[in-house]
């Protein structure tokens, strides 16, 4: 869930990839530590679990950014690839409901609606144009960087290809891209230190 790329890349292309890139993966880790306590999930291959879209709301994002310190002061304790036990998965459904939400599944909810329109959101313009777009500008970026070592670059390069491959779903609910836009430096300084 953390290192999605390697820190050569600019912070631009980072907060990019890594909004168009944790629809798909912020509850992986999550996701796991659910599948571990039903004996009828193991034998399923591990997937996320669908996109739950809802209309998002002010007080919802400023919950997220008020949680995202307690958030990550939990999660970062985590060894990588290693799904929480029942204490943290407690600790994590406490600073949600610090922070207003219902639960964890509910923040984590709405984390994954917000990361859905930052991914499509162009770093450069603030404007929201598509994850499709936004990856092809990241490839576009990459492939012209004459510094990065070429085993960085190819490793950066599959990821975004690989993210291609798997569209990220339409916005069921188009106000929320306005929502996120009024917000998008805090959100991609707050969830975006999360994710590296």
């Amino acid at each position: 869930m953390r290192a999605l790329l390697r820190p050569t890349l600019t912070a631009l292309s980072v907060a990019c990839l890594i909004s168009a890139a944790s629809v798909a993966s912020s509850s992986a880790v999550f996701a796991q530590a659910k599948q571990q306590t039903a004996p009828a999930q193991q034998a399923a291959p591990a997937q996320p679990p669908a996109l739950k879209q809802i209309a998002l709301t002010d007080k919802q994002i400023e919950g997220v950014l008020a949680a995202q310190k307690d958030m990550d002061a939990i999660t970062e304790k985590l060894p990588d690839n290693t799904a929480p036990d029942q204490k943290v998965m407690a600790q994590l459904d406490g600073v949600a409901k610090k922070h207003g939400f219902a639960s964890y599944d509910d923040y984590n909810n709405v984390v994954d609606n917000v990361s859905l329109v930052l991914g499509g959101i162009d770093p450069a313009t603030k404007k929201y144009v598509g994850t499709e777009a936004v990856i092809k500008a990241q490839i576009a970026q990459l492939q012209a960087d004459k510094k990065m070592a070429a085993k960085d670059k190819k490793e950066a390069l599959d990821e975004l290809n690989e993210a291609l491959k798997t569209p990220a779903p339409a916005i069921e609910n188009k106000a929320n891209i306005d929502l996120v836009g009024k917000y998008y430096d805090k959100l991609i300084a707050a969830l975006g230190d999360d994710q590296n």
